[in-house]
């Protein structure tokens, strides 16, 4: 068993001194222990750390038993000696077997949290990446669209101008039409008037014209 013990300790070293060096090794270690994790893996694993606890429960407790029969014989048997030496490098194994696969389970743990965690940088590293892109080409498109919009403002400047020049023109243009209008209206009303006196004046020929006439006849008479 002590054999088994020291086989099974120096191993857990060598795996502890693997994974604490980037090589190859390390990912096959790393992989083998995500398949030790999966299926029956944990529940073998349990068994054999609780029959390892209880063994080393009993090794202590036979050694405190041995212990007190030294205090209270106040002799020290040889071979309790040997059983109390055994029992101690026994307890002292799996202490360490213990330990170092907690070492071992707890170095498997970080340094696969490592790897998610490094595989998250990488996406958001990645995202990143994209987002400058996005951003970059966002902030051409808004380079482009205040320039366009710049132009627009001055396209629109230059119609009101247009627009302002057209509302005189056609405020000058209704002012003469006013002007007109009213000429016309001038112009009206004193073709009425000669109408007027033209009518006037027929009138007065034709009364001189059948005056004329009457004396005419009466001369002939």
């Amino acid at each position: 068993m002590q054999q088994l013990l020291f086989a099974v300790v120096l191993f857990e070293v060598v795996v502890i001194m693997a994974l604490s060096f980037k090589t190859p090794i390390r990912k096959l270690l790393i992989m083998s222990l995500d398949r030790s994790k999966r299926g029956r893996g944990p529940v073998v694993i349990q068994t054999v750390s609780a029959t390892v606890i209880v063994l080393l429960v009993t090794s202590v407790y036979n050694m405190m038993g041995i212990q007190k029969r030294w205090i209270e014989d106040g002799v020290v048997n040889p071979t309790d000696e040997v059983i109390m030496a055994k029992h101690l490098l026994e307890s002292t194994l799996m202490g360490g077997f213990l330990f170092l696969g907690l070492m071992i389970d707890r170095l498997h743990h970080y340094m696969r949290e490592l790897r998610i965690r490094r595989k998250n940088m990488e996406v958001i590293k990645k995202e990143g990446a994209l987002l400058e892109g996005v951003k970059a080409r966002g902030l051409d498109e808004v380079k482009n669209l205040m320039e366009e919009i710049t132009s627009l403002r001055k396209r629109q400047e230059q119609l009101d101008s247009e627009l302002e020049a057209r509302s005189k023109e056609i405020r000058t243009e209704k002012t003469s039409a006013v002007a007109l209008q009213k000429q016309s209206e001038g112009f009206l009303i004193e073709f009425n008037r000669l109408l007027e006196e033209n009518q006037v004046l027929r009138d007065q020929l034709h009364t001189v014209d059948s005056k004329l006439s009457r004396s005419s006849s009466k001369k002939n008479t």
